[in-house]
């Protein structure tokens, strides 16, 4: 036995046991409402209660995802659409973080463009779509250069305000002992803002994928963008809710993976 499990008293084993017990208790309950309101929707649809031609159905799904399989379709149209938002994600992460360097570097750059940032955060990214595809050809190009610009201001805006909440003191320590700017970032902004970086990968996730999404709306021959225009075109509502279901699936395991992470840099620095 370790010297760490020695030193957990009975007291503190019981409370870890009824933490474990109630986080499995929290995901057995997310499991059996979604079961229910699958169940729920199934039902209506069968009994006739909803409209499954407009609503769907569960069982529709599955036959819509059991066809998209068979004919191949299927893994082409997710890996598109995965391949754009992780390109669209990965740039826009890193080109907001170096902005936001150069911006924490020269006070007076950041003065200058900070009205300009925050307008273009609040411009509706849709709006550009039409001249994105004039600039950069309707193809994979433009609809990566969307997910880039719907998440790219709001890394700079957020990282940036994660190295102005950097404790003042450790800036004044560091200053004190003759560090330069260089190692004042490397040594104390960057470490110190490493959750609020991993806060905006969250939100940079949710954003890759509306920009991604409106992209194939837009300009798309594949990808599950594609697929829901299609469908609602030819009025294959199953085709539609199939792949909003996708969507939401993989959003979801994207999510989880910048979880993870953020999980693995804590224990790094315990």
């Amino acid at each position: 036995m370790s010297n760490s499990q020695q030193a957990i008293s009975p007291e503190q084993a019981a409370y870890l046991r009824k933490l474990r017990r109630h986080k499995r208790e929290i995901f057995l309950s997310q499991v059996l409402l979604l079961v229910a309101l699958l169940g729920i929707w199934e039902l209506a649809a069968s009994a006739g209660w909803i409209n499954p031609f407009i609503t769907s159905q569960p069982s529709g799904i599955i036959k819509t995802i059991v066809n998209l399989y068979n004919s191949g379709d299927l893994f082409r149209h997710i890996g598109v659409t995965v391949w754009e938002t992780v390109v669209g994600f990965t740039l826009g992460t890193i080109l907001g973080t170096i902005i936001a360097i150069i911006l924490w570097w020269s006070e007076p750059l950041a003065k200058v463009l900070e009205p300009y940032l925050v307008v273009l955060n609040s411009l509706p990214k849709v709006a550009l779509g039409p001249i994105i595809i004039v600039w950069m050809g309707s193809g994979v190009s433009a609809i990566i250069v969307m997910a880039l610009l719907v998440s790219v201001v709001v890394t700079i805006l957020g990282v940036y305000a994660g190295f102005s909440q950097v404790d003042p003191d450790r800036i004044k320590l560091l200053k004190t002992f003759g560090a330069s700017k260089g190692q004042i970032l490397q040594k104390a902004v960057l470490p110190g803002s490493v959750p609020t970086i991993i806060s905006a990968l969250k939100i940079n996730v949710g954003l890759s994928w509306v920009g991604v999404i409106v992209g194939e709306f837009l300009v798309s021959k594949a990808g599950l963008g594609y697929l829901a225009v299609y469908g609602g075109q030819v009025f294959r509502l199953n085709l539609v809710m199939t792949s909003v279901i996708i969507l939401g699936a993989a959003a979801a395991i994207m999510y989880l993976a910048v979880v993870l992470l953020e999980k693995l840099f804590i224990r790094w620095q315990q």
